[in-house]
Formats: C-alpha cells, structure tokens, sequence
C-alpha cells in the first residue's frame, strides 16, 4: 500500500469510529497490508484485495481477539 491508500484507510476508520487515536501504518516489507494501531497497542491488519473483477480496490480488516483479553 501507498502512502496516499494508507492515508486515506486512516481517516476513514478514524470516521467510521470517532477515534483519533486510530493509526494505520505500512508495514515493512510488505506492500499488500498495513499495520492498525489504537494508540501505541497493535489491534490488526489491513490487507489490500486488488483481485476484484471491476478494478476497484477493496480491503480487508483482520483483529484477533485473545481469550485473555476479555477477562
């Protein structure tokens, strides 16, 4: 993903949540996904699906959920 793709998923779920506190950023050595952030704490994964019939690009949102964390 570029910069311009990364910046764009950042102020949309920024939106989508109403959180500031929300950052995607790229990953290293890989130009498919971007990291997501709330704060300093990683919460998932953004991967870009440009395999769509229609050119448009799409995404996808990964988040693990540990048993852990909802204790």
């Amino acid at each position: 993903m570029d910069s311009t793709e990364i910046a764009k998923l950042d102020r949309y779920l920024q939106g989508l949540f109403k959180m500031p506190s929300i950052r995607v950023v790229a990953r290293p050595q890989k130009d498919d996904s971007a990291e997501v952030y709330i704060g300093e704490e990683f919460i998932g994964v953004i991967f870009s699906d440009d395999d769509d019939e229609d050119d448009d690009p799409s995404y996808s949102f990964q988040m693990a959920i540990l048993d852990i964390d909802l204790e």
